[in-house]
């Protein structure tokens, strides 16, 4: 059952007006609903008209926001991996820990298990409180990292899960030949092996992640009908298709935007296309979230998740 909606597009085309927009259209319909901004430069809470932290807050009646602070998250991710390693290799006092994480924290990869990692907070400890939660996400490029990120990641548990099994049967080999040998002291079997344990940890947590994107989730695309958005929208959309991620959605911009006569790109011919014609002054108050029409938008994403339900 599809209970969340990602919101994705270039940088400029309207994700958190649209998101917002749909958000508050749901709770308006009697929903409890959560939206979100990833983006780590915030709008939404200027959209909504109301001040937002990483705390979710009542904006209105069912609707309630917060917004994801990364900085936070990464320090959060950090920490716990700097802990678990000082675990594992408490014996090694020669591992500079400290060092080490003081440069990964500029490491590739590090903004978006952050990422993912309050993407799971909100998952297991918030979602349950709504109906749904609406995904205001951050640049194309951060967003497409993160939501490959499971897949990828997955493809590496797998490979060192086999490496560590041929660790623990080769030191499992050596015991039976030389019980007095030093790595009869270390740990043997599956079961009892911290290591192990943590991947299979890890990949359980990757498997629900990519179930949320994969399976959970709407995704949608916010673009205008000009030469860059509709490029960038390409490509996310291509980028999906890789990693098996359906496009539920496009949401196009287009009155305000442009006056000339505009078709889609036959790349993006399939799926859905919804059209918005936002206020050309601007937003002044959050009732003005209300004047665009996500009526259509809404009832494809109830009718995605309905379809879900009935073919689970």
């Amino acid at each position: 059952m599809k209970t969340n909606a990602f919101f994705l597009g270039k940088g400029g085309v309207g994700k958190t007006t649209m998101s917002a927009a749909f958000a508050l259209s749901l709770a308006r319909s009697g929903k409890r609903v959560l939206v979100v901004s990833l983006d780590p430069a915030h709008n939404l809470g200027d959209v909504l008209d109301a001040k937002l932290g990483d705390k979710p807050i009542q904006v209105e009646g069912g609707l309630y926001a917060l917004e994801v602070d990364l900085s936070s998250w990464v320090k959060r991710y950090l920490d716990e991996s700097r802990e678990e390693l000082r675990t594992t290799y408490s014996y090694n006092l020669t591992l500079n820990l400290d060092s080490f994480f003081d440069i990964m924290k500029y490491s590739p990869g590090t903004e978006e298990y952050a990422m993912l990692w309050a993407i799971e907070n909100i998952r297991c400890n918030l979602a349950g409180d709504y109906d749904y939660v609406v995904y205001d996400t951050p640049p194309t490029a951060l967003s497409l990292r993160f939501l490959a990120m499971p897949a990828i990641s997955q493809l590496w548990i797998a490979e060192l899960t086999k490496l560590r099994e041929r660790i623990l049967s080769k030191r499992s080999t050596i015991t039976r030949i030389n019980p007095t040998s030093p790595v009869a002291s270390s740990c043997v079997d599956k079961k009892d092996d911290k290591v192990y344990g943590k991947l299979g940890s890890i990949n359980r947590r990757l498997t629900d992640l990519s179930s949320l994107f994969g399976k959970e989730s709407y995704i949608a695309v916010v673009l205008n009908p000009d030469v860059l958005s509709v490029s960038e929208a390409i490509r996310i959309k291509e980028e999906l298709d890789r990693i098996k991620m359906p496009l539920s959605g496009l949401c196009l911009n287009k009155q305000g935007v442009s006056t000339s006569a505009w078709s889609i790109d036959k790349r993006l011919a399939a799926p859905p296309l919804f059209e918005f014609s936002f206020m050309k002054g601007g937003l002044h108050k959050r009732d003005d979230l209300g004047t665009i029409d996500t009526k259509a938008l809404v009832a494809d994403f109830l009718a995605a998740g309905t379809a879900e339900k009935g073919l689970a």
